[in-house]
């Protein structure tokens, strides 16, 4: 596609490259603070940010019997995009793919599973509130 610019140099600014690092640490920082909440809630992290040909998983947790994918959604305020809209259909297709792939490259089908958001309000001047919202979709 053509927008009338070289994306690359765009992409290469480095105010640019500064904002996307800030959002990037601070989607990590959220992360971080949702393995802690779900630890809590016993549930057992076995991997975070499962990467593969698919796409990308948050959190792989164990709980109650069954793994638990989890995508992590955290915003500043609550005044901006509902942080569950976010994860559409496009995403939930990426997430099940990728999920399949973990089950299948860690041998595991006997037990059941689902797919889980957390979102993080974390304002900057706070601490984060979370909601959990179980099978998700």
């Amino acid at each position: 596609m053509n927008f009338g610019f070289n994306i690359r140099k765009l992409l290469s600014l480095p105010w640019l490259r500064l904002a996307r690092s800030r959002h990037l640490r601070f989607g990590s920082a959220g992360e971080r603070k949702v393995a802690a909440f779900l630890r809590l809630r016993e549930h057992r992290i076995l991997v975070r940010n499962y990467t593969c040909p698919c796409g990308e998983i948050d959190l792989v947790t164990f709980n109650d019997g069954q793994y638990v994918f989890v995508e992590v959604k955290t915003r500043t305020s609550d005044t901006h995009q509902d942080p569950l809209e976010a994860v559409g259909a496009s995403k939930q297709k990426r997430l099940r793919l990728a999920a399949r792939h973990y089950l299948s490259r860690v041998n595991q089908t006997d037990y059941a599973s689902r797919f889980d958001v957390v979102t993080v309000i974390w304002p900057a001047q706070g601490k984060p509130s979370f909601e959990h919202i179980e099978n998700a979709f």
